[in-house]
């Protein structure tokens, strides 16, 4: 226990089921960790466009790391909060509680002509694209190919959702997720509080399947393990882009954040919910009010493809021994040599929604290096970054950027995202979706008076300014879009 942490006080146990890894931190009140333990979750790729991963590893390896976070905390009360990867989904039995499906990862495109058939209703209702990553997708896809789920939907026993729904009741007997994670899944129309009675129908999905809804912080049950010692107290529970949100301290309208992992969310504060052209209107979370609650909004904007990038240059094209060894080499260079980058991988999300976008790489010659190759990626990584920044700063003044997330390790890349925003980045720890969690869970908790107050703990973060020339930045600009355009369309599937 830190020197920080009165004895008797209670701790903050923030978990973040996150797309390759699994996290629990320990954190005193005034918000300093205490222990930490991570367990890396497999994905696989069993057809082109599917992503998956084993609901039973995940569940094994929440249980996991709190153990190990657990044996540091004593008898201290405990207050958790769960995050978890937003828009994943699966099935199963709600009897045995065992999986019908695996966990359809949110990169997954199996249900690209599914939404073929839907009409510009089901994207006007719920203020999102017709686009794959959304939730309500998968789901569909799922009750209508895979036996298993339709057989329990017969029998009257499916259960369907996010991860954090199937988490919470194999772990606590709650079948519930909050209002953050409900406004990621297209199931919710703008602006509402509920499933939507339309868009479930549009969907073919029944309500009944689905978990019950409510607020992201407040008195939210307990989640209970053979693995731990004893129960937890479970006060906050929401989607993990919308807890960096809080832990990097973004809570105002007007404050934005880049969280950069996997991919890079973006996320900006509103002060009521918006629909702006290439971005996705969402909750932030949802406070307890009395008898009711209170919603606070934010925009967000994706980009699907950035430490995946990094790990797929250097471990399946062997450009280098791993990202950070690739990294490396895109400091060596000054500039790529004239490659350009469009990281695609999963296709294109905002502000320009192709997911049949591929990948590209482009202005290669015989003076082209892995060292080029590696710092074009870090390059295109920003320049998409921007693209979301730009569309959100056309709806909401950013004066500045609050940055989080492993790739923020990287000062190279940080430099470059300075130059290609032309704004001050501000960075802030490393992992603040866990903190997040941990922090709304003091929140809901009553052990932390406020957001604010929660937010007020929480060290400035360290400034890194751009250097670059307006002028050349602004041209800069104008090339990346003239390539998007022409790369969307060469690397269409």
């Amino acid at each position: 226990m830190s020197a920080g942490s009165a004895a008797g006080a209670p701790l903050l146990l923030g978990i973040d089921e996150g797309t390759t890894a699994v996290k629990a931190t320990l954190f005193d009140l005034g918000l300093q960790p205490l222990a930490e333990a991570r367990r890396a979750v497999g994905t696989s790729h069993p057809a082109p466009g599917r992503v998956e991963q084993d609901p039973a590893e995940v569940l094994a390896a929440v249980e996991q790391t709190v153990a190990e976070v657990l044996s540091a905390a004593g008898a201290e009360p405990l207050l958790a909060g769960l995050a978890h990867q937003g828009e994943s989904v699966l099935a199963w039995d709600a009897r045995s509680g065992a999986p019908l499906t695996p966990i359809v990862v949110w990169q997954d495109k199996r249900q690209e002509q599914l939404l073929e058939g839907l009409g510009e209703d089901v994207r006007r209702r719920s203020g999102l694209p017709l686009d794959p990553y959304f939730s309500a997708g998968k789901l569909a896809w799922l009750v209508r190919n895979e036996p298993d789920v339709a057989r329990a939907a017969e029998r009257g026993t499916l259960r369907m959702g996010t991860v954090d729904a199937f988490l919470a009741e194999r772990l606590g007997g709650r079948f519930a997720t909050d209002l953050s994670t409900a406004s990621r899944t297209q199931l919710l129309a703008f602006g509402g509080a509920d499933w939507d009675a339309e868009l479930l129908a549009a969907f073919g999905l029944d309500r009944a399947w689905l978990p019950a809804l409510g607020t992201t912080f407040g008195v939210l049950g307990e989640l209970r393990s053979a693995a731990w010692p004893r129960p937890l107290a479970l006060h906050a529970q929401l989607v993990d882009q919308q807890a960096a949100l809080a832990g990097s301290g973004a809570i105002s309208p007007g404050q934005a954040k880049a969280t950069y992992g996997t991919g890079v969310f973006v996320l900006a504060r509103t002060d009521a919910p918006r629909s702006a052209a290439g971005l996705l209107p969402t909750v932030a979370w949802a406070k307890p009010a009395g008898a009711s609650y209170e919603i606070d909004y934010a925009l967000d904007g994706g980009v699907f493809t950035a430490g995946a990038l990094l790990e797929w240059l250097a471990r399946d094209l062997g450009l280098a021994a791993d990202p950070a060894a690739l990294a490396a080499l895109a400091a060596s260079v000054p500039d790529s040599a004239g490659v350009t980058v469009l990281p695609a991988l999963a296709g294109l999300g905002s502000p320009w929604w192709q997911p049949g976008a591929r990948g590209v790489i482009a202005g290669l010659h015989a003076g082209v290096r892995p060292a080029h190759v590696a710092r074009a990626a870090l390059e295109g990584i920003a320049a998409r970054v921007a693209d979301v920044v730009e569309a959100i700063s056309a709806e909401v003044r950013v004066e500045r950027l609050l940055v989080d997330g492993g790739l923020t390790n990287d000062e190279t890349l940080l430099q470059i995202q300075a130059d290609t925003l032309g704004l001050e980045l501000s960075v802030g720890r490393a992992d603040t979706t866990v903190l997040g969690a941990a922090m709304l869970a003091g929140v809901g908790g009553g052990v932390l008076a406020s957001l604010e107050a929660a937010a007020a703990l929480l060290e400035p973060g360290r400034a890194v300014r751009p250097r670059r020339e307006e002028s050349e930045r602004r041209r800069g600009r104008e090339r990346w879009r003239a390539f998007v355009a022409s790369a969307g369309r060469l690397g269409a599937a």
